[in-house]
């Protein structure tokens, strides 16, 4: 039941006359916590969104001696759909207001103790954010100035309101969210559907959520939690769903977005795409004009939409907008650690401090005034990979190693985008292939998709980086977990052994000619730096450093600005075509002895959803046809990677 109905809620005018205070000063004092106490001053008030739906909303302010200080300072916000009374929000909550400001957490509409019903992405996000912003702006103890904050769906709660340019919001820290374009990743992906990610969300979402379960006669749902989210993985093999016939049917809401997500363009209005819940492109000349962060993982599921965020915005916007990228996979403490999955960036790699003094200096600095670190800080901050020497650490990870560097702006200004041409021995390099370089021809089978190993997945399937093997951790793997290279469906383009190190920072695309046997199939492309066979790792190691996928029905709309009626396009079996992959951006310098390695496929399961092949519509087919896809290799269709490749300076 939700917990605003057994909760008899506190009005702020009553809390305010009788001066309620609902806790005293919070826990024992850490090295950051700031010079006020702290109290939980009230706790599920009720604001009232314009549509009369009331949000639950905890308010901490700076107390002395358990009295909240007679001062008004700056706000900080943070609203979300995982239970804004878990420890991880109320830490840092109490930690940000020992140190001066009144801060606010709320529960998303149908979430918690908040009323409502939850859909995912939907535009109430936009408008409960501006009310929620400008309604705590005008409390007596607030100044009008309003920062926001948090990870992945915290980040797009922050983005949404933000379109609408609240006049009180006054900066942002957006952690791995905030998505530029649902079409081409976190839902969709040039026209596949990252159903492993919207899958595993949506069953993570039963867990201890009983509002959102069908409960039987006796009261209780027809399963727990934790046996709805083992039986997750089991339907990943019993995909297309059907409604009301796969364990989803017990809380509607979940269930009907991932039907509608799977099908992407089927029976589609593709207008859905735009909505303010789905985009940011659409909205960046409405955005608010205010201070901003992005901040992204190479192995983050929003790392496009990160680099593409700032890039659109900081094109427009006069006051500071920055950009950090580091070795991360998704996660709002993924930027304290040093590692990603099997591998070790060193520990440069981490910036411990991210969840409480990073962004403590970020909003002292704009909310402030406070002249600190941030005001010297360069607009770009990435994390360039590589530069380890591949020994293993006592965890058993591989030393990959990196170095920051900092930027004035993305792409770097010194890139020389260099084409790697694919060739008809399997060979990698910037020579064109020869005339008559023919093609490599495999079959994609349906029921039996190359498994997903690592990358930028999230969910509670394992991203990050590691060896490209079929692995017992991984869906989909079987014995005698050979390398994915070993597959007659993985088609492998390498690089001679490097003779000196080889820099790659910025967007990485894959221009791929192809032709296939049916009416419509997948391709995918993978970027690997294949580690030299060595005493630790006997059979080298194959890291995965980017990867992406076309469907070759939407070949010509990669983004929601060209989505439109009439975009679906079966292509002629035979008929060779232009592809382009657009892969995520990365940063890695390939050492001098590794290789440079792109695989080609038709399947990256379950990353991506597999393309049965029949040209039915995609989400509710029920046939499947192996294809036979064809990558050109000749003079005339020079299948290609493009490598930002910058100079290397002092490592």
């Amino acid at each position: 039941m939700n917990r605003s109905i057994l909760r008899r809620p506190l009005g702020l005018s009553t809390m305010l006359l009788a001066s309620i205070l609902i806790s005293g000063s919070v826990g024992p004092p850490s090295p950051s916590d700031g010079p006020y106490d702290v109290i939980l001053y009230a706790e599920d008030l009720m604001m009232e969104a314009r549509d009369g739906v009331r949000l639950a909303t905890d308010i901490y302010r700076p107390a002395r001696e358990g009295e909240p200080v007679d001062e008004v300072f700056p706000v900080l916000l943070q609203r979300t759909p995982y239970d804004k009374g878990s420890g991880r929000f109320v830490e840092v909550a109490q930690l940000f207001a020992s140190h001066g400001y009144v801060v606010a957490l709320q529960d998303t509409r149908g979430r918690y103790a908040s009323e409502g019903i939850f859909v995912k992405y939907y535009d109430y996000d936009a408008l409960d954010g501006y009310d929620t912003i400008e309604f705590l702006a005008a409390l007596p103890y607030t100044e009008p100035r309003v920062g926001t904050w948090g990870t992945s769906y915290g980040a797009h709660t922050q983005a949404d309101p933000a379109k609408l340019n609240p006049p009180s919001l006054a900066t942002m820290i957006v952690n791995q969210g905030g998505m530029s374009d649902a079409w081409d990743h976190s839902v969709g992906y040039h026209g596949t559907y990252e159903v492993g990610r919207q899958h595993t969300w949506a069953f993570n979402q039963l867990v201890g959520e009983p509002e959102f379960l069908r409960l039987g006669d006796n009261g209780e749902p027809p399963l727990s939690g934790g046996e709805l989210l083992s039986k997750g993985r089991d339907w990943l093999t019993a995909l297309p769903f059907r409604k009301g016939l796969n364990p989803l049917a017990v809380a509607p809401n979940l269930e009907d977005y991932v039907l509608e997500m799977a099908t992407l363009g089927v029976e589609r209005d593709y207008e859905y795409f735009k909505g303010i819940g789905l985009n940011w492109v659409n909205y960046y000349e409405e955005t608010a004009d205010v201070p901003m962060i992005h901040v992204g993982g190479w192995y983050d599921i929003y790392a496009r939409g990160t680099i593409d965020n700032y890039m659109g915005l900081a094109r427009i916007q006069d006051t500071p907008v920055h950009l950090m990228m580091g070795p991360w996979i998704h996660g709002g403490t993924a930027p304290e650690r040093t590692f990603a999955g099997d591998v070790d960036f060193g520990p440069d790699a981490a910036v411990e401090d991210f969840s409480t003094d990073f962004h403590l200096r970020w909003f002292d600095h704009f909310l402030k005034g406070e002249e600190n670190e941030v005001a010297g800080r360069a607009p770009v901050n990435l994390f360039v990979m590589g530069t380890g020497d591949g020994t293993l650490d006592a965890e058993g990870r591989l030393n990959h190693g990196g170095y920051w560097i900092e930027a004035e702006e993305w792409p770097l200004p010194d890139a020389e985008f260099v084409p790697y041409y694919f060739h008809p021995d399997g060979s990698l390099s910037p020579q064109e292939p020869p005339a008559d370089g023919g093609g490599t021809t495999y079959v994609h089978d349906p029921d039996n998709p190359v498994p997903t190993i690592g990358g930028p997945v999230s969910g509670r399937l394992i991203d990050g980086a590691f060896d490209q093997r079929e692995d017992p951790r991984f869906f989909g793997s079987s014995e005698p977990y050979l390398p994915l290279r070993s597959r007659s469906d993985v088609v492998v383009f390498q690089t001679e052994p490097l003779e000196t190190d080889v820099k790659v920072v910025g967007p990485i695309v894959i221009r791929l000619h192809a032709s296939t046997s049916v009416t419509d199939t997948d391709f995918t492309a993978k970027l690997v730096d294949v580690y030299p066979p060595s005493a630790e790792n006997p059979e080298g190691f194959d890291l995965n450093i980017t990867d992406g996928v076309v469907r070759a029905r939407y070949r010509d709309h990669p983004s929601v600005q060209t989505l439109g009626p009439g975009v679906e396009e079966l292509v002629t079996p035979g008929e060779i075509y232009e592809f382009e992959i657009r892969a995520f951006p990365t940063a890695n310098v390939f050492k001098a002895g590794h290789r440079i390695r792109v695989d080609i496929a038709s399947s990256n399961f379950p990353r991506f959803d597999v393309n049965p092949g029949t040209g039915e519509p995609v989400g509710r087919n029920r046939l499947s046809q192996p294809a036979e896809n064809t990558v050109h290799h000749d003079r005339a269709h020079p299948s290609h990677v493009i490598l930002p490749i910058v100079p290397l300076e002092d490592q």
